[in-house]
């Protein structure tokens, strides 16, 4: 037996656009991506499972953003402050090849 889905999702127009936008750019961070497009799997009526396996995904990590973006809307896809420590240094910068001088 199918599981029920609680939050069902109704996207307005202008929430579409956004989130279709976010869907098709390649020049989004992957996770941003996946996310658009989970929630607008969603809007089209798939359940949970149906998503994460056409997204290659977790049942429970689509749960989890339909949640959010149920609860929050769009601001509800951004990442959270996470907890812990703050960072000691800040994150290394340039890429392969440049910096230890070794």
């Amino acid at each position: 037996m199918p599981r029920t889905v609680p939050y069902r999702i109704v996207l307005s127009p202008a929430e579409e656009a956004e989130l279709s936008g976010r869907a098709m750019k390649y020049t989004l961070p992957y996770y941003q991506v996946v996310r658009a497009k989970m929630i607008l799997l969603a809007a089209d009526g798939l359940g949970n499972d149906e998503i994460a396996s056409c997204l290659h995904t977790r049942r429970e990590i689509v749960s989890l953003w339909r949640k959010r973006f149920f609860e929050q809307r769009l601001t509800g896809l951004e990442d959270q402050a996470r907890p812990g420590r703050p960072r000691a240094f800040p994150p290394r910068r340039g890429g392969a090849g440049q910096g230890s001088g070794v």
